[in-house]
């Protein structure tokens, strides 16, 4: 426990630090590598648990040359690297395979994918495989836009379990496909954010690495399959906070901090990797989900996302996937969320029948009182104002990480085993979302 609390502390300082800002403007848009042609590997690797432990997994890597030395680097990622294409593109995937199993890859969602490689007896298999070290190419024209996820078509329940699933992102065909999922003006958005929900089975990823180091085929039994351990990202909770890249997470290059400014709209690109439900929870507002699976929510081609619905929880399906927007403005609260004067100066899309209104606690005729003050455990990310952009100073013995006086909410699972890492709380599938004030520049990558 004393461990989670530090790492709690650690991450939160990286959001102090992270929001001292650059000084222009910028969208966040998602970490990943472009196409339209990707060197993968399969290989085995480790990755840093939350709870403090090491797990043996499989996974995607990114295959680097060198274009001085002519030399290749390969650095295994759970999740695999998320591969980012245009509407359009004839995508091509060189697999290689250094696991001690064959391996393959397939896309759902995309139609007429073409094989080759290096072995010539597979027909009849539901993908082409790359044999122990051998080699197989994957190419399909990505025809629609949207979010999809890859992973591996052979043994599924044990190779996506070790790890060997990502997400591909096809950007649309539009003036700015930066700002617009789809075809259509009702998918516009400001920032992007990818949350890749997986779990784990510890035991599973032990009996094969002892398996591997025998030099028997790796074999499991999953009738008494049970997770301990959840992931957005590859990470758990609090290590989503953590700065993408960091050196101490070689395996783990994707974190999870959503932000935004009030009235700005964040695309959600979910994706379900895992074998069981994840409901999906939202605190401090609904989301809109606007496409399944790639395909926009529309009732006829040109009318947009009028299938739209609305959701304070994501049902997330394992094996699909979901694009959801997000807005905040405090629109609600029945006060003002700026703390302003009836007659002050309106915040950009503050929401207009609240403005002026004072809090509910210093509200004359009004019965609800916060408790004394000498009762309060303020949490880190409490800036000491409940006014957006105002802070007060922290009492004494008190550390805070909300410099600029942003709301945090938690977004997570709501299954409520799956915020714990190996039963201790809090952890697992869970980060925080920050509503900043407007001037708090939001960097355009997750870090």
């Amino acid at each position: 426990m004393k461990q989670t609390v530090q790492k709690f502390a650690q991450a939160a300082s990286v959001v102090m630090v992270l929001m001292l800002g650059m000084s222009q403007s910028a969208h966040a848009v998602i970490d990943g590598i472009t196409g339209p042609t990707f060197n993968l590997e399969a290989k085995t690797g480790y990755i840093s648990t939350a709870d403090g432990n090491s797990q043996y997994v499989w996974g995607f890597a990114n295959v680097v040359t060198d274009t001085v030395t002519t030399s290749t680097s390969a650095t295994m990622q759970y999740p695999g690297p998320t591969l980012i294409v245009n509407q359009g593109d004839t995508v091509t995937v060189n697999l290689s395979n250094a696991l001690p199993a064959p391996v393959s890859i397939i896309f759902p969602g995309q139609e007429n994918v073409a094989v080759s490689t290096n072995i010539e007896s597979q027909d009849g298999e539901v993908t082409r495989e790359a044999m122990v070290g051998g080699n197989v190419s994957y190419t399909f024209i990505a025809t629609e836009p949207g979010t999809y996820m890859y992973h591996s078509g052979t043994q599924q329940a044990l190779q996506i379990e070790m790890g060997l699933v990502g997400a591909l992102i096809v950007r649309p065909t539009v003036i700015d496909p930066f700002h617009q999922a789809y075809s259509h003006v009702s998918t516009s958005f400001d920032h992007e954010y990818l949350f890749l929900l997986s779990e784990m089975d510890p035991s599973i990823h032990a009996q094969v690495e002892s398996q591997v180091l025998a030099g028997s085929t790796p074999a499991v039994d999953f009738s008494k399959y049970a997770a301990t351990l959840w992931f957005i990202n590859g990470r758990n909770g609090p290590d989503t906070l953590l700065e993408a890249n960091v050196d101490w997470l070689p395996n783990q290059p994707y974190n999870i901090i959503p932000r935004m400014h009030p009235g700005e709209k964040l695309l959600m690109r979910v994706v379900s990797a895992g074998r069981d439900m994840h409901p999906f929870h939202t605190h401090g507002n609904n989301t809109w989900l606007i496409a399944r699976d790639g395909r926009m929510l529309e009732s006829a081609p040109g009318m947009g996302a009028d299938l739209a619905t609305s959701n304070f929880t994501l049902q997330t399906v394992p094996g699909q996937t979901y694009d959801a927007t997000y807005e905040w403005t405090g629109k609600g609260l029945n006060w003002d969320v700026y703390g302003h004067a009836p007659g002050d100066p309106m915040e950009p899309h503050e929401y207009a029948p609240d403005h002026g209104k004072p809090f509910p606690e210093i509200s004359a005729g009004v019965s609800l009182m916060l408790p004394n003050v000498l009762d309060i455990a303020e949490g880190q990310f409490y800036s000491g104002s409940p006014f957006l952009g105002s802070s007060e100073a922290p009492r004494p013995g008190q550390v805070k990480s909300n410099q600029f006086g942003g709301y945090f909410h938690m977004w997570h699972s709501h299954n409520e085993k799956e915020l714990t890492n190996d039963d201790i709380f809090p952890g697992g599938m869970m980060t925080l979302v920050v509503i900043e004030p407007h001037g708090v520049v939001i960097p355009p990558t997750t870090y």
